[in-house]
C-alpha cells in the first residue's frame, strides 16, 4: 500500500489569502476616500451653508446655468435625502413655491418641503405620494436617485437605469407642459437609449456635468426642458 508523502495531506487556505487580500484592498479604498471627503472643497463649503450633503452645490451649478428653480417653482425631489436638495430647491423657490419629496431612506425635516418615505418602486408607496400632491401639475422633477452598489458594474447600471426610467415615467405623468426634468444617469449600456426616450418627451435633451460631481464618477445629468 503506497504511503502518502506529507505534501499529499497539507490543506491550502487560499480562500483565506484572497480575503485578506480583499479586505486589504477597501481598507486601502476607504482610506482613500476619507481622505478625499476630508480635503473636498465642496464638503466644508456645505458644513459652513448648512446643507446636509455637498450634493447641493451640483443642483445650484445646474441651477446657475439653466434657471430651473426660481420663486413660486412647485416640484418634485425623487430620492431626495439625506435632503440637501430639498434645502436648496425650498430657498430658491420660496415661500410661493413648495417642494415635494419622497426617498426609501428617513429624511430629517427641511422647511417648505412635504416629504414620504418609501420605496418609489411599490404602487402604495407612489400612491401616497400622488396624493400628497393633492392633483399638482409640477413645474420641476428632479432625480438624484441611485441603487445600493453592489460593485458588478452590469448589474448597477442595469438598476441605476430602472430608477431613471421610472422617474421619467412619473415626470411624464406629472409635469405640466413645458416643464423641465433633471436625473442623475451613469454612462453605460442603455445610456443612449434612455436618452432617447427623453428626446421623445421633451423639446430639448442636454448633459450636465457639474463641478461638484467627482471627475473620477461616471455619473452625468440629463436635462429635458419644455415637455411636450
Amino acid at each position: 500500500m503506497r504511503r502518502r508523502r506529507p505534501s499529499e495531506n497539507r490543506v491550502e487556505w487560499r480562500p483565506f489569502v484572497f480575503r485578506d487580500t480583499q479586505m486589504a484592498a477597501r481598507s486601502k479604498s476607504s482610506k482613500a476616500w476619507l481622505r478625499e471627503h476630508v480635503n473636498d472643497h465642496y464638503v466644508h463649503q456645505a458644513q459652513k451653508d448648512g446643507y446636509r450633503a455637498r450634493a447641493a452645490y451640483k443642483l445650484l451649478e445646474i441651477n446657475e446655468k439653466d434657471k430651473l428653480i426660481k420663486p413660486g417653482t412647485v416640484l418634485a425631489d425623487l430620492g431626495s435625502a439625506p435632503g440637501s436638495w430639498s434645502q436648496a430647491a425650498a430657498k430658491l423657490a420660496g415661500a410661493s413655491g413648495k417642494v415635494f419629496a419622497l426617498d426609501i431612506l428617513p429624511m430629517e425635516p427641511v422647511d417648505g418641503v412635504s416629504f414620504v418615505q418609501g420605496d418609489f418602486r411599490e404602487a402604495d408607496v407612489l400612491a401616497r405620494f400622488e396624493e400628497l400632491l393633492g392633483g399638482r401639475a409640477l413645474d420641476l422633477v428632479i432625480c438624484d436617485m441611485a441603487p445600493n452598489m453592489s460593485g458588478h458594474s452590469v448589474t448597477d447600471q442595469a438598476k441605476s437605469l430602472c430608477l431613471c426610467q421610472l422617474a421619467l415615467d412619473f415626470a411624464r405623468c406629472r409635469l405640466k407642459p413645458g416643464g423641465s426634468f433633471l436625473v442623475k444617469a451613469f454612462q453605460g449600456a442603455g445610456y443612449p437609449e434612455f436618452t432617447a426616450q427623453m428626446r421623445e418627451t421633451f423639446a430639448t435633451v442636454q448633459t450636465r456635468k457639474p463641478d461638484a460631481s467627482r471627475g473620477r464618477s461616471s455619473e452625468t445629468y440629463l436635462l429635458g426642458k419644455n415637455k411636450r
